[in-house]
């Protein structure tokens, strides 16, 4: 008696044979509109990432692509606003975007930066009192972790503090990549990472976008004051 062989294809096999039989303008159309939920037409992007924009926003280019920078700035304004944390652009995040108007920073009257611990957000503040800048972020956890023999507390600090150093470019350190990091108290710095969730998920760090991590550098001096609340 002969056997018959059943052909099972296992779900992570199937994943792999169609990224390599799909054309990649076709994968990137469906990456793309599975990240905004739904069909969403160009011009509604470009005027979502236009709103961002007006907003203070850090959307990156405004063309049209809904894209990693586009994604963080949605984020940001559903961590303000108070709506779910998805990073999908609908009709009703479009609709809310629409009515916003720009948050107001805490302190006024100077340059300063300032971190919202419980909307997790950094907000670049300007002489005239306007939020200019506006990324995600995600700071310290709280929870326990060990790092060179010794247990340490995953604490992001609150008070105010400035900027006493910087490293331009990328520092592999013993928790991971710090990109472009501006230290403002100890080891705690705000830089870019690849791991921005949408809530607190660092050692104590201020972990933001990787694409704004440069110019953010470039646009905050040392000795800038950073609000931490």
């Amino acid at each position: 008696m002969t056997r018959r062989t059943r052909w099972f294809c296992p779900p992570v096999l199937l994943y792999v044979l169609l990224v390599h039989f799909t054309s990649g303008a076709a994968l990137a159309n469906w990456a793309a509109g599975h990240r905004i939920g739904q069909a969403v037409s160009r011009e509604k992007i470009l005027e979502a990432e236009q709103r961002l924009s007006t907003l203070g926003y850090w959307t990156g280019p405004i063309d049209g692509v809904f894209d990693s920078a586009s994604r963080h700035a949605l984020v940001a304004f559903q961590k303000v606003e108070g709506r779910k944390r998805t990073g999908k652009l609908t009709t009703s995040e479009l609709e809310a975007l629409r009515t916003a108007v720009a948050p107001l920073p805490q302190h006024t009257g100077y340059f300063h930066v300032e971190i919202d611990l419980h909307r997790q957000v950094l907000f670049v503040v300007d002489e005239s009192n306007a939020v200019t800048h506006i990324l995600p972020v995600s700071t310290g956890n709280d929870k326990f972790y060990m790092d060179h023999g010794q247990v340490h507390r995953a604490h992001t600090p609150r008070g105010q503090f400035k900027v006493l150093r910087k490293i331009h470019g990328t520092r592999i350190s013993s928790l991971g990549l710090l990109y472009y990091p501006n230290y403002i108290h100890r080891g705690i710095a705000i830089h870019g990472s690849w791991a921005v969730k949408v809530y607190p998920d660092s050692h104590g760090c201020i972990r933001i976008p990787m694409f704004a991590a440069k110019r953010f550098s470039e646009l905050v001096p040392l000795q800038t004051k950073v609000i931490v609340y």
